[in-house]
């Protein structure tokens, strides 16, 4: 038998791979599928089942494409009600997969079909739970998430929901159960999720805050539902393009890989209104760019930010990448549903400049000149970093504009005056700084390696107080 945990970390998503003989299974598929594929061709055997655990949120998931691809069969658990030809398995049946067996387990209480999937050994041991957004290292799934699509189901009935399915199923399996859980740190699914992405689920009945076994309903649901933030608006969407089906990612990727000259690129920017996104890394955008173009970068937190930034998923993107990465790219744009990417700039900015379009750039200044400005004039700081962030420590006189709510505060920002931007090390403050140059700002100076290198240099005053300010 083989287990494989195919973890992604831009997306902080664990799909899983197993075989048993010649018969494979797939838990949970991202949108590109010929890896998995390959997997089961390099082993000489076949796919059976792409078992999903529940609707995803945070990522379009691979299994039309896959079932597709393979003949095999698309299982969900008890209550799913997709568009597209499924097999709705029932509480506690088992599904054959070679010499071993595979029992599914609902467990509502993230979403209502959330379903775990229980591997069992030749011998009918319980050896590994996949456990979707159930169960996570150090956590539970959030429960505020179904309620985007299904108002009625508020997080505190999820949240009790989700304390049954624990107590009443999870937390009666053997202590040795290796639990193989669908998301680590860094994932919006949870808010306390370890960055080990396996644990015996002994260790989590001793760690994680939710499983405590004196706690009551009423504990769980508070503690559960304390502190979430607000979940990125493309959540929703994502849901509901699980539910009903999408485009193969074969016609998205035939789509985007349209090389475009310089003049064909600027005739498709002006006639289609397409966003133009550089994926560039930060430095090198903000040496130039072309007018009114986005950086998210590639090599950052990527789908996330272009999720969070991005509100129209079927907004037509043209792209400016490294050059031989433009398929990677729009492959982790489709990963979150961003399927209408229409064309690159063929050999990148460089062709634009030799073309002799116009050309943009954002003024930088390292932490050292920063410090030199600060005795000889006032100087506006804009803190883009979470709140959490800002007030656990922050530039003494800094206003916190979190990345995250840009449009409800740029209105305060007055396009008059100069603002020294930072974030934590430079990626979202370029993301920030790109979006409101594209809508007039063009007095924002970016503080290169963020709040990192300003407490290296120690020529500023930090401060963890924080005091409510009122930007002018």
């Amino acid at each position: 038998m083989k287990i494989e945990q195919i973890y992604t970390g831009c997306l902080a998503q664990g799909a899983y791979y197993i075989q048993s003989g010649k018969d494979a299974v797939v838990i949970d598929p991202l949108r590109e599928v010929e890896p998995y594929i390959r997997k089961a061709e390099l082993n000489n055997a076949k796919i059976k089942y792409v078992l999903e655990t529940h609707f995803h949120a945070d990522f379009v998931s691979g299994h039309l494409d896959l079932a597709k691809k393979t003949g095999a069969t698309i299982v969900y658990g008890p209550g799913a009600e997709p568009a597209f030809e499924a097999y709705i398995a029932k509480d506690g049946e088992e599904l054959k997969v070679g010499d071993v067996t595979i029992q599914v387990i609902h467990t509502p209480g993230h979403t209502m079909e959330s379903t775990c999937y229980l591997l069992k050994d030749t011998k009918g041991r319980p050896i590994g739970l996949f456990s979707g957004d159930t169960l996570f290292i150090g956590d539970v799934g959030r429960p505020d998430l179904a309620q985007k699509v299904k108002a009625e189901l508020t997080q505190d009935k999820l949240a009790a929901h989700l304390y049954d399915s624990l107590r009443n199923k999870i937390m009666t399996l053997p202590d040795d159960v290796i639990v193989y859980p669908a998301h680590g740190a860094g994932s919006a699914c949870g808010k306390n999720m370890s960055r080990e992405t396996t644990d015996t689920l002994g260790r989590q009945k001793q760690t994680n805050y939710a499983l405590r076994a004196d706690m009551t309903k009423e504990e769980f649901i508070s503690e559960v539902t304390k502190g979430l933030t607000t979940p990125p608006s493309y959540f929703p969407l994502n849901v509901m393009m699980n539910i009903q089906g999408y485009e193969s990612i074969d016609k998205v990727l035939e789509r985007g890989q349209h090389a475009l000259s310089a003049e064909a690129f600027e005739a498709a920017a002006n006639e289609t209104g397409a966003l133009i996104l550089d994926t560039r890394d930060t430095e090198t955008f903000a040496k130039g760019f072309i007018p009114n173009s986005i950086n998210i970068g590639i090599d950052g937190n990527f789908a996330p930010w272009v999720g969070a930034m991005i509100p129209d998923i079927q907004q037509e993107i043209l792209l400016v990448t490294e050059k031989g990465r433009e398929e990677e790219v729009i492959t982790r744009l489709a990963r979150v549903g961003y399927d209408h990417t229409i064309g690159y700039l063929k050999d990148g900015f460089e062709a634009w400049k030799k073309a002799g379009k116009e050309t943009d750039e954002i003024q930088s200044v390292t932490a050292g000149e920063l410090a030199n400005l600060l005795p000889l004039q006032d100087v506006n700081m804009l803190d883009v970093r979470k709140k959490s962030e800002y007030e656990s420590e922050h530039l003494l006189g800094s206003e916190n504009m979190p990345l995250d709510n840009i449009n409800d505060n740029m209105p305060s920002l007055d396009k008059n005056k100069t603002y020294y931007v930072h974030c934590a090390g430079g990626y979202r403050s370029m993301i920030f700084n790109s979006i409101l140059r594209a809508r007039g700002y063009h007095n924002l100076i970016d503080v290169k390696g963020g709040f990192k290198a300003i407490k290296e240099n120690g020529s500023f005053e930090i401060s963890d107080y924080v005091c409510p300010t009122t930007l002018l």
